[in-house]
């Protein structure tokens, strides 16, 4: 069964299309989680946690489920096209993970003004009592705003920044509630376990990947046949592969989440962009965002526009000593992405270094 349809359904048409979850087969809340761990099921929000394992870890009272819509990867589109087309599979992986934790309330978080909110309001309004329990939340549009806990304090009344964990959201999360938080990608996957089955989902696994565009693919999917030459897998927070490590992975063995962006020409400036945009982006509430991410992003352009002097003496000493000591992961992201880019672009660092000029300006002049 595949996540996208060639456009929105109404409920009827969903469940006429899909068929109801069968609740039936779940009436053990342990049974539905056996289900979910024997799929093999991982996050689609870029962590790649088993799913089975975190619906198992929230075991305490009054538990509530978040699901996050958000997508702050400025080149993800994955989660943005699943809402618009497949909006009723997300709302019944919702409903599907509140039945897994025993939860009465569940949270769909999209961005402050998303174009998404008139068709998810109008999904909610066509289930009736069977969504009483999900309610439509607006999130800051801020790149570390959907970060998992950043998603739990805003919830809970507090900034849309990363807190420190532990403890972690399923021990402590919304109002102090145990809360599982999932990506919509993964709930979608959820409604999709609950209706085949475990043995059936793992021989049929799709995944949403943005290359060009949104693509729903087999996650046998070898990556260098979704993408040629180095390329940046996932997302801002990901690494660079080279293009033969493209020939050797998976979409589902890939970094990250499933985002796969080509060089915009030299990949030293490509890097130096990103990584001004993250510096840009930071919560600004450690020393790791406040100083060391703009130091490093200046390090780095300094490199890409061919600078004389040290940038790249400084960013091997800058770059170890950044990862780990962050609130969240924003700036071990972007260490690693940044430290990918200088094995990758190797003959690019050299030819920027020792005056031989750019080779993509010599490729483009030749």
């Amino acid at each position: 069964m595949r996540l996208l349809t060639d456009g929105p359904r109404t409920f009827a048409q969903h469940n006429a299309e899909r068929g109801f979850v069968p609740w039936q087969r779940f009436s053990s809340r342990a049974a539905l989680v056996d289900e979910v761990l024997a799929s093999g099921l991982r996050g689609r929000g870029g962590g790649g946690f088993p799913t089975g394992l975190k619906l198992r870890a929230v075991t305490w009272r009054g538990p509530v489920v978040v699901a996050n819509g958000c997508e702050g990867e400025p080149d993800s589109h994955k989660d943005h096209v699943l809402l618009s087309r497949s909006p009723h599979l997300v709302l019944d992986g919702m409903l599907v993970a509140c039945h897994a934790i025993g939860a009465a309330e569940a949270v769909l978080c999209v961005h402050a003004g998303s174009p998404l909110l008139a068709g998810l309001i109008r999904a909610l309004a066509e289930r009736g009592p069977d969504a009483n329990r999900i309610r439509i939340v607006e999130v800051p549009r801020r790149y570390v705003a959907s970060e998992e806990s950043a998603l739990v304090n805003f919830l809970s009344g507090g900034d849309a920044r990363p807190t420190t964990t532990p403890p972690r959201p399923t021990e402590r999360g919304v109002d102090g509630r145990p809360t599982l938080v999932d990506n919509v990608e993964t709930l979608a996957h959820l409604a999709i376990v609950a209706r085949v089955g475990a043995e059936a989902f793992r021989a049929g696994e799709t995944a949403l990947v943005t290359t060009t565009g949104v693509h729903e693919v087999p996650v046998t999917t070898r990556l260098a046949d979704l993408v040629t030459g180095p390329v940046l897998a996932g997302g801002y927070g990901g690494v660079w592969l080279s293009a033969s490590r493209t020939g050797e992975l998976t979409v589902a063995a890939a970094p990250g989440v499933a985002v796969f962006r080509s060089p915009q020409g030299c990949g030293l400036r490509d890097t130096a962009g990103i990584l001004a945009y993250l510096a840009a982006e930071s919560a600004r509430q450690c020393g790791p965002c406040m100083f060391g991410l703009p130091a490093i992003a200046g390090d780095f352009a300094e490199l890409a526009a061919e600078v004389p002097g040290h940038a790249l003496e400084r960013l091997r000493r800058r770059l170890p000593v950044v990862t780990g000591r962050g609130a969240c992961a924003h700036p071990d992201g972007a260490v690693r992405m940044a430290a990918s880019a200088l094995d990758v672009f190797a003959a690019e660092v050299v030819a920027h270094t020792t005056g031989a000029g750019c080779t993509d300006a010599i490729r483009r002049t030749a």
